[in-house]
């Protein structure tokens, strides 16, 4: 079947359809001939209130649903926010799924998170070690509420049939990211303190931690061809994992983006604060096998576009002073 076929007469429902990578998988949706695409917005539908999902499901009526939303953010929007974030992650999630199966909604995509896998999951993780341990602390909360959406689709597919796919993506960047201090990653935060600290001649930046742990990038696009190929070619109960395949050290990170911006002050490491999980980098394989997806976007190439769409579209501004 083509993807044109698949996506043939098609109502979906794709919630976190207006936020970074939301948007970028509607984009993808309208390019393979997806015409009737639904995009919930938050102020009109709260989706941690069981009335306002049954309300969206009633208008939407759906085939698919592609359960992006989320509350998301850093290392310190984590510790600051963890009630929050397991929550709100944790009921949108419930309420969609069970939404789905009661309108006989043909396939559920539910996008989860790095941050669910063990503290200490051997490198590369592989989505067999995923329930080997408890989440490193700092983003366990979001981790775990996004973790039991799984045992959800699993539960409702065996029960009553539900199709269910979950995939687990890593930490995502591009053009079009949040770019807010408070709740950020870190590739956007350190993008927004290095040109800020050029534009104002600041002669410092300080950064989180030690440096010493690892991450793994994936772009923005390319997961959203992911998310996409996946809802056409994927069926099976068993997660997915979405990565690049590459690992890199934060003090590395911190170097690469300093020399992409110009910016020539010094780096202040601020080591009372947490590096968050030691290591993190994903074995891909499993999506290569089952739907052909791959990362195409070389790192560098990818951090040069994320600096120059944000170069573009902010303003000269004077704030330098939050951490990583």
């Amino acid at each position: 079947m083509t993807a044109a076929n698949f996506w043939s007469g098609h109502r979906l429902v794709v919630t976190g359809g207006s936020g970074f990578l939301g948007s970028l998988v509607v984009q993808r949706l309208r390019e393979r001939g997806c015409q009737e695409i639904f995009v919930p917005r938050s102020r009109e539908y709260d989706l941690r209130e069981k009335d306002q999902v049954e309300r969206l499901m009633q208008i939407a009526r759906p085939h698919i649903v592609i359960h992006l939303a989320a509350v998301v953010g850093g290392i310190g929007a984590n510790r600051e926010h963890p009630g929050r974030f397991f929550y709100d992650n944790a009921l949108m999630g419930l309420n969609m799924i069970e939404a789905a199966r009661r309108y006989h909604t043909k396939k559920f995509v539910c996008i989860g998170t790095i941050c669910s896998y063990p503290k200490f999951t051997p490198v590369p993780f592989k989505e067999e070690d995923f329930w080997n341990g408890y989440p490193e602390e700092t983003n366990a909360p979001y981790g775990l509420a996004k973790k039991m959406l799984l045992v959800q689709l699993q539960s409702y597919r065996q029960e009553y049939g539900l199709n269910g796919i979950y995939l687990t993506p890593v930490n995502l960047y591009g053009p079009g990211d949040n770019f807010d201090l408070e709740t950020s990653h870190v590739i956007p935060a350190l993008i927004r303190k290095f040109v800020e600290a050029k534009r104002t001649g600041a002669s410092s930046v300080t950064a989180w931690g030690t440096g010493q742990a690892t991450r793994e990038f994936l772009y923005g696009h390319d997961a959203a061809e992911g998310i996409v190929l996946a809802t056409e070619k994927y069926d099976k109960p068993e997660q997915i994992n979405l990565g690049a395949g590459q690992e890199i050290r934060i003090r590395d990170l911190v170097e690469l983006i300093r020399g992409l911006v110009g910016y020539e002050g010094t780096v202040e490491w601020d080591e009372s604060k947490p590096d968050g999980q030691p290591r993190r980098k994903l074995d891909t394989n499993r999506a290569l096998k089952e739907f052909s997806w791959r990362a195409n976007t070389p790192f560098e190439e990818g951090i040069k576009r994320t600096i120059d769409w944000f170069v573009q579209n902010s303003e000269p501004c004077a704030r330098t002073s939050d951490p990583v």
